[in-house]
């Protein structure tokens, strides 16, 4: 007697709707025509091409949550995390600066941010200006708030006196999000967020950093010399910046997930297509199961950090707790970018360490993900203390 084949019972993290299936389809199109014949030349020149940064803005890519009314795409976070995934899946220095515009800076405006604010800086932010988010100094960097720069009140604006290293984007944005400190004496709780434009006075963006990957994304210092800042630049109210700052991490750490999972379906297949064509013995090396073990280990492991980042994704855009997935996200994916690309490299063999192999960039891009945007070290308490409140 013939058993009853039991419905086929679609996972609903995987499941996409139609205009998640349509913008992934499109970026993923758009990434591969017009993004991976410059990757190697970016990468080469440690700098991002201007008129591709502008496509990524006709294309919508920079202001995926906008609202409409803003000039924005009215998508969603989900789809935010989409675009930052098959962006890095061509160029993860591209899929970094859709992150750190979309996820973190025009979010926390998005949340954060007054009416006056979100009119002045949301159209700019969809439409044709970058955006920066300045955390870490050379004394903060996993200890976040132990910043140094220090914002003076002097009633109608700000004195904002300072160095801020390892930001990302900086480059090329005309708009900072900015972390000071305006009352020292209350420790973090004095920590305020400030919307910095590239003009103001006694404001500059300092050197670039010659970084291993992720070259062709900017990453600079920031120097503030009695920078005024108007009062109603201040995002949120003062001394609750520290709030705003890591509940912007907590989000951006889900787009680190998706870039890292990106580059990690990148190294699988570049492998994947020489393995099927590199000849040793009489045959191709895909046809020892030596490399077959490799590449299945490879693909598990993607798909189980695809599956952690779109829990994540799922969670925040639900309205739930999302802080621990969203660390088992980064720590998990980030490890196994390094991994996959790694294997990648093995694979190739000796080709796979010169520069006209392009698993060896993605060598070099996969290092920063488990350091930024909180370090695998970082995620691992936030995950057992978790645990252990239970």
């Amino acid at each position: 007697m013939d058993r009853e084949k039991p419905e086929a019972v679609a996972c609903p993290l995987t499941v996409l709707s139609e205009d998640e299936r349509l913008l992934q389809s499109t970026v993923r199109k758009f990434a591969r025509e017009e993004i991976q014949p410059h990757v190697r030349a970016m990468d080469e020149a440690g700098a991002f091409r201007h008129d591709i940064l502008r496509l990524l803005f006709a294309m919508g890519l920079m202001g995926i949550e906008i609202p409409e009314e803003y000039g924005g795409q009215g998508g969603t976070f989900f789809q935010a995390i989409l675009a930052v995934e098959e962006l890095s899946a061509v160029d993860p220095a591209a899929g970094v600066i859709a992150d750190v515009q979309n996820t973190i800076c025009a979010n926390a405006l998005l949340r954060w941010g007054d009416e006056r604010q979100k009119a002045l800086y949301l159209p700019r932010l969809a439409t044709d200006t970058v955006a920066s988010y300045a955390l870490s100094e050379s004394g903060a960097g996993s200890d976040a708030f132990a910043l140094a720069t220090r914002a003076e009140d002097q009633g109608d604006r700000f004195l904002l006196n300072g160095r801020k290293l390892w930001i990302a984007n900086a480059a090329e944005a005309g708009l900072f999000l900015v972390f000071a400190n305006a009352n020292p004496a209350a420790g973090y709780k004095g920590i305020t967020a400030f919307l910095v434009e590239r003009g103001f006075a006694g404001f500059a963006v300092g050197k670039k950093e010659d970084k291993l990957g992720l070259r062709a994304s900017s990453t600079c210092e920031l120097l503030f010399d009695n920078c005024p800042v108007p009062r109603e630049n201040v995002m949120g109210e003062v001394g609750r910046g520290y709030k705003i700052a890591m509940e912007a991490l907590n989000e951006g750490r889900i787009a680190i997930g998706a870039q890292m999972t990106g580059l990690g379906r990148a190294a699988l297949e570049h492998a994947t297509a020489y393995a099927k064509e590199r000849k040793q013995f009489g045959k191709a090396i895909g046809e020892f199961q030596g490399v077959q073990f490799e590449l299945a280990k490879m693909a598990t492991g993607i798909e189980a950090a695809r599956l952690l980042v779109y829990n994540a994704a799922r969670r925040r855009e639900a309205g739930m707790p999302f802080v621990v997935e969203a660390a088992m996200a980064k720590y998990f994916a980030a490890e196994l970018a390094e991994r996959a690309a790694s294997t990648a490299i093995e694979i190739y063999g000796g080709v796979g360490v010169t520069k006209d192999c392009p698993v060896e960039k993605l060598y070099r891009d996969a290092k920063i993900g488990r350091i930024y945007e909180g370090t695998s070290n970082m995620q691992l308490p936030t995950i057992g203390k978790k645990l252990l409140s239970q």
